[in-house]
């Protein structure tokens, strides 16, 4: 009932350049699923390409048009620092966008009852005109357009507990009330936003959860805010469809946070946000893969966020 979606283009993205966010994360994740007493209870799956149209739905055409047409020869820039594009990428970010429409669709039409969308490059730092923080089209915004367009729910959850606040998904959904958007993230920390104070504008107003968290927070700090905030606010919403953005980068191996959060505290998460799906949407969860640097912590929260699932 659990699927992984992945594909070769995804260890092509910045291959041969030297990056935080390099191919290695993805082969240590495949290698410890493939390994771990759960690899039978989950369906590897290759990702198809997105489709323009759905890129545009959260991307402005421009943007999106100068991406796919790039012929990229040796490492370009795209932002003014962090995101990089090697020859394999672009190809690898429209799997990337296409995994997470394909996931949802497979979700929601009753094929699985949950995946784990294993992608590169990252998402959740995109914002509609810009590629930033590793993150060239915003993965887990286009899976919620999709739903919101081609399946028509009216309440779809984004929890996003990636240790860096995903300014792209929020800025996407600030407005629509149809999708409620959590992160809990370290603060002060990259991007600079994930303000307590930012709710939601418009009829959006309400719909967006920011929860700043102080570097040095543990498993026990983090796990009672992550149950009595975001579950709840969860559970008030009452979504017809739940997608996370899991970052891993909170471990307390991870060299791009100050959290010390355990691989096991991916599992609790994960556990009790597919309690919160059971008793509203059927079980429909779709996470997407976003940070994660220390490869041993990363494959094994995975392999812990994926136990839970499947579980």
């Amino acid at each position: 009932m659990t699927g992984l979606i992945h594909h070769e283009l995804f260890g092509q993205h910045l291959q041969g350049y030297d990056h935080v966010e390099r191919p290695e994360r993805l082969r240590a994740i495949l290698s410890r699923i493939k390994d771990s007493p759960i690899s039978g209870q989950v369906t590897f799956i290759e990702a198809q390409p997105a489709e323009r149209g759905w890129i545009e739905r959260v991307h402005d055409r421009d943007y999106v048009n100068g991406i796919l047409s790039l012929e990229v020869r040796q490492a370009v820039m795209l932002d003014a620092g962090d995101t990089v594009a090697t020859p394999g990428s672009i190809e690898a970010a429209r799997h990337a966008a296409g995994a997470g429409v394909q996931a949802v669709r497979m979700v929601h039409g009753g094929k699985f009852r949950s995946v784990f969308c294993a992608v590169r490059p990252p998402g959740h730092h995109a914002e509609r005109d810009r590629a930033m923080g590793f993150c060239i089209f915003n993965n887990i915004a286009v899976a919620a357009a999709d739903l919101l367009e081609e399946s028509r729910l009216q309440r779809v959850a984004i929890v996003d507990w990636d240790i860096h606040h995903g300014n792209g998904t929020e800025s996407a959904f600030v407005e629509d009330p149809r999708i409620l958007y959590i992160s809990m993230h370290q603060h002060p920390h990259y991007p600079g936003t994930g303000h307590p104070e930012m709710t939601g504008k418009g009829q959006g107003a309400g719909y967006t959860l920011n929860i700043p968290m102080a570097a040095g927070v543990g498993d026990i700090e983090w796990l009672e805010t992550f149950r009595g905030r975001v579950i709840a606010a969860v559970d008030d919403f009452e979504p017809q469809f739940i997608l996370i953005s899991a970052g891993f980068d909170g471990h307390r191996d991870d060299p791009l946070s100050g959290m010390l959060l355990s691989s096991a505290a991916y599992g609790e998460m994960t556990r009790l946000l597919k309690l919160s799906a059971t008793r509203w949407c059927d079980g429909r969860i779709v996470s997407f893969l976003e940070g994660g640097y220390n490869l041993d912590a990363l494959a094994e929260s995975v392999e812990c966020h994926l136990s839970a699932l499947v579980g």
